[in-house]
């Protein structure tokens, strides 16, 4: 039988708050989520002046990081190259650049949304959250 590492409310709170720091030194204004392995979510956080759409789309890359355990944008990317059929599979409001899943030895363990500023950016503020965690 294996054993099996997860996210505890402390790594919640600390990817939450390494990735606002992020944000705030850059002047952003994010939604940042954090999920579990199985894209539930364990904590949200929106900033000030974020756009109340990024509460939804936030939580979406996560859950699509966590699930299909690799970025969000690798999924965009299928789809830009020409496979749009699947955009149209469960839950794929989420399929876009900002999701980072958390892997702890080889198995992802959760993933950080963020939604807010360009895209690249989001994975920026995403991966400053999950590096908070000194994997």
């Amino acid at each position: 039988m294996q054993q099996k590492s997860f996210l505890t409310q402390s790594d919640v709170a600390l990817i939450l708050e390494a990735a606002q720091a992020h944000a705030k030194q850059k002047q952003w204004a994010v939604t940042i989520a954090v999920a579990d392995d199985g894209g539930h979510l364990l904590g949200l956080l929106r900033m000030d002046r974020a756009s109340p759409f990024t509460s939804q789309m936030a939580p979406a890359k996560a859950r699509t990081a966590a699930m299909g355990r690799r970025e969000s944008k690798g999924f965009e990317d299928i789809i830009n190259q020409g496979r749009s059929a699947f955009g149209s599979v469960p839950l794929s409001d989420g399929m876009i650049e900002g999701g980072v899943p958390v892997i702890v030895e080889g198995h992802v363990v959760g993933a950080v949304g963020v939604s807010g500023v360009k895209s690249f950016e989001d994975v920026e503020i995403a991966r400053a959250g999950v590096a908070a965690l000194g994997l």
